[in-house]
């Protein structure tokens, strides 16, 4: 009998080739291709008056150099606004090439083709840029106070202003018998794959075809851009996502300049061409995420529930807003995590600065809705001696109010409506594995010891499996092989192995039969791209159905070869049989032959399916009218709203009473995505998740200098936490299924991240005694705060 692979926690597939070397990443390709390389402005804000190219032109290697004068038709045009929305009333993005005006450090202006990358590199180094600097606008209560502009036609730096208001906030607010207001700060970080971002494209002038490979999140998406900048038919595009090392958000903004150039200069040059990122132009040209200042003003009951909410606060977009201002939509609402907030009114200015473009990184928005949302809940708690967990359990959505409807508008467009979650059930399968009530007894006896320690707690709810849609194809084999395609694309989170369970379960076939390609618009040209913790919701889903499909046929063949009917059959081990007569069957390689009738044998399997081999009924045709050749099917799943995952985090830390040294001594979790399709790629998703948010709360921040220039650009400054620094990880799950879906899942893949700065804060302030108000935090700013919070009270 085939073992059952969906919920079994199977060992990563492809972890075996990546760990042994076997892995093809976008360098690993094109080592014939001309190489790429940037000069890069070195200013923040300033305009270019003169390109001297003259000494670049004589190395020998250099194949060709290009600035924004070269560019012809919609190559030279702005980059695309991926994401418009009528609040974002000012949107600008750049040039693949800057023109007359350079808007943050690391903005491309001019492009060298060499031989390769040490060629370009020494021209880059000999081309003389004359730029005439402007002021820059660095940090957001500098774009706030607009006493300069990043753009001119961007009034007060503004590129959107959105307002979403449920109830009378003003009338609810005023009878609340206690009201706070809190002020708060999140600074700009950004991820760190190990691996940048990357191009290499080769185009066949014989038939004008081109083939990109781009290590990238979304390779349909690249595909369209490219064929629209290079004004080719899409037919004669092609888009590759070899094998990626990491996203994280940045690689689903598209097209990147150089995903434009790069395809360009191959056409241009009829060769192939290649570019990699470098991690100081990671740093400097990629893109940030994460920096907000947040106003939050609460009115409450003397039991702790909220009766209204009001919040401000203002988002860094940086130089240009690519990807529209779906970062500040996803914090206004999912701030709101499992609470009932009352009346709501959220608003939010997203700004322009002279630094490096913000797009969605892991948790994209969520982190620091749920730091303000959570600090808030804390402070309601310290504001009347309550129990900070009970506060959080009177402000509970409760699991017989699912669907729950906010009454506002998510980022997909659609309804922000809760489907599913027992938000009491997680809390209490959190308390009892930290120890909640029992950290009382804790605390004393390190006290006794001179140790200070404190514990937090964060709650979240993560909108995942947005749509539009994605799809599948899957293909049997003679061999009984089964081929499985989906179109998002794959940086590290196992679809080669979890699609594979799913697929294998429908089908009823060994999982090893199972192969799984994604990214590559070869085998499937509708696709999204990978982001939103969606990849399981949406192509799990469109596998499934595909393989109802390729089952279906199966089950039909094997019913007319058989002479039963198809509900007489079922399917275990790739073999098709009678029920209760096992001795009446017939494999799914076979059903594949007799599936595609042949004129021609290329193998002893073929030979069944050719017009002499007597398997057909002559008074049918070969194929029927309703019918196609193949034991093969294809479907799309496209969901009406998002599904909502949830969780909730606790830690203990230790913080030094001398040195301020903050140590996370433990942190559990409690998530819950609905049904696991595998708890052991569950697992590492929130464990790798919770290690960034472990440098999102205490190590990283880009720091910028008042002249737009990144302090921090380098992994020797830059600080991202070691295994050291990552804590053991206890976790609980739930799983509340998702009736929105067939398979009842959501997704996990952001989990990890989004609470855990408000987790830490909360540990640190009950340790110290004082409000954390403002995150990352060093042991330098907190001894800071030690220092000023002892004057207060001395005064």
């Amino acid at each position: 009998m085939t073992t059952r692979q969906f919920g079994a926690p199977v060992q990563r597939r492809e972890d075996p080739r990546l760990l042994t070397g076997g892995g093809r990443y976008l360098d690993d390709l094109g080592h014939t291709a001309y190489e790429a390389a940037f000069v890069r402005s070195p200013y923040a804000h300033a305009r270019i008056l003169e390109i001297d190219t003259d000494a670049a032109v004589d190395v020998d290697g250099v194949i060709a150099i290009y600035t924004h004068e070269d560019l012809p038709g919609a190559v030279g045009e702005p980059l695309p606004v991926l994401i418009p929305h009528p609040a974002l009333t000012a949107a600008r993005t750049g040039y693949p090439l800057a023109k007359g005006e350079v808007n943050h450090v690391g903005e491309a202006v001019v492009m060298v083709v060499a031989t390769n990358r040490y060629v370009a590199e020494d021209a880059v180094d000999r081309i003389v840029v004359r730029y005439e600097q402007l002021p820059p606008v660095v940090g957001i209560e500098n774009a706030r106070e607009a006493a300069h502009l990043v753009h001119e036609d961007a009034p007060g730096n503004v590129s959107a202003h959105l307002v979403q208001e449920v109830g009378d906030v003003t009338s609810a607010m005023a009878g609340a018998p206690h009201t706070l207001t809190l002020e708060l700060d999140i600074e700009r970080s950004a991820c760190m794959p190990m691996e940048g971002k990357g191009v290499y494209a080769r185009w066949n002038s014989d038939d004008e075809s081109l083939r990109v490979y781009s290590s990238t999140q979304t390779s349909t998406g690249v595909r369209a851009c490219v064929a629209a900048k290079l004004d080719l038919p899409l037919a004669k595009v092609e888009c590759i996502a070899p094998d990626v090392g990491g996203g994280f958000g940045v690689k689903i903004m598209h097209p990147w300049p150089e995903e434009v150039l790069v395809p360009w200069a191959s056409r241009n040059l009829d060769h192939d061409v290649k570019w990699t990122e470098d991690r100081r132009e990671h740093f400097i040209s990629s893109a940030h995420e994460r920096g907000q200042l947040q106003e939050v003003t609460v009115g409450f009951d003397d039991e702790g529930r909220m009766l209204a909410l009001d919040v401000r606060f203002w988002h860094d977009n940086g130089a240009y807003t690519p990807y529209g201002i779906i970062v500040p939509i996803i914090t206004a609402t999912q701030l709101l995590g499992p609470y009932k907030p009352g009346s709501y009114r959220v608003e939010f200015f997203s700004l322009y600065t002279n630094t490096v473009l913000v797009t969605p990184y892991r948790g994209a928005g969520r982190p620091q809705g749920c730091f303000a949302m959570e600090r808030t809940m804390d402070a309601i708690a310290a504001h009347l001696g309550i129990d900070r967990a009970e506060v959080r359990s009177r402000n509970f959505i409760q699991p017989d109010e699912m669907p729950y409807d906010h009454g506002l508008m998510f980022q997909d467009g659609r309804p922000l409506k809760y489907d599913s979650g027992d938000f009491p059930a997680s809390l209490a399968k959190l308390k009892e594995l930290v120890g909640w009530d029992d950290f009382a007894d804790y605390r004393a006896q390190a006290e006794a010891e001179g140790r200070k320690v404190g514990l937090g707690i964060g709650c979240y709810v993560e909108g995942t499996g947005v749509g539009p849609y994605e799809g599948g194809h899957i293909q049997i084999e003679t061999n009984g092989r089964v081929n499985v395609a989906t179109g998002l694309t794959t940086q590290g989170q196992g679809h080669q192995t979890s699609l594979a369970q799913i697929v294998a379960d429908e089908l009823g076939v060994p999982i090893e039969n199972v192969h799984v390609t994604t990214g590559d618009t070869r085998r499937m040209a509708y696709a999204v791209g990978t982001f939103a913790s969606r990849a399981a919701v949406m192509s799990g889903n469109a596998v499934a159905l595909a393989a109802k499909v390729v089952r279906a046929k199966a089950l039909r063949i094997a019913a007319d070869a058989l002479e039963v009917s198809p509900e007489d059959l079922e399917i275990e081990d790739g073999v098709i049989s009678v029920k209760g007569a096992p001795g009446s069957s017939i494999d799914l390689g076979t059903i594949a032959v007799m599936s595609n009738p042949l004129r021609y044998a290329f193998d002893e399997a073929a030979k069944k399916a050719t017009q002499f081999a007597g398997t057909f009924d002559v008074e049918k045709p070969p194929i029927g009218d309703d019918d196609e050749p193949g034991l093969e099917g294809q479907d799309f799943y496209s969901p009406t709203q998002a599904t909502f995952a949830n969780g909730m985090h606790a830690a203990i830390v230790e913080t030094d009473p001398v040195t301020a040294e903050i140590r996370i001594l433990r942190y559990c979790v409690v998530h819950d995505c609905g049904n696991m399709i595998n708890p052991l790629i569950v697992e590492g998703q929130v464990h790798g998740g919770v290690a960034q948010g472990v440098g999102g709360a205490l190590y990283e921040r880009m720091v910028y200098d008042e002249s737009g220039q990144l302090l921090n650009a380098s992994f020797m400054d830059f600080l991202m936490p070691y295994a050291s620094e990552v804590p053991f990880i206890e976790t609980d799950h739930l799983e509340t299924p998702s009736p929105l879906n067939p398979l009842g899942i959501k997704g996990a893949g952001e989990a990890g991240t989004i609470p855990v700065t408000a987790v830490i804060a909360s540990a640190i302030e009950d340790a110290e005694g004082f409000p954390i108000t403002s995150m990352p935090i060093s042991p330098p700013e907190l001894w800071a705060l030690r220092r000023a919070h002892a004057r207060k009270d001395a005064s």
